[in-house]
């Protein structure tokens, strides 16, 4: 069988937006909560950007959001299983 050889590709493209979700289930007793958040951010030049901490700062945020609105689910409910 034949192997295809890997050509390195360096885009020259910029994004013009970043998007991320964030979603989480939590079951308390026979019912299912779904939070979920979303977030686009858009970019005017990636002059200076480091896109690594765009997408880390954008997902935390998200992340946080969602982590946020379970934990009042949670508590909401007392905690009990």
């Amino acid at each position: 069988m034949a192997t295809k050889k890997k050509t390195e590709y360096v885009s020259h493209t910029s994004p013009k937006e970043i998007s991320a979700t964030s979603r989480c289930a939590v079951k308390i007793r026979d019912n299912f909560y779904t939070i979920e958040a979303s977030e686009t951010r858009t970019i005017n030049s990636t002059d200076g950007l480091n896109m690594d901490f765009e997408w880390k700062a954008l997902f935390d945020e998200v992340n946080t959001i969602v982590d946020g609105q379970c934990e009042e689910i949670i508590n909401s409910f007392g905690n009990k299983k």
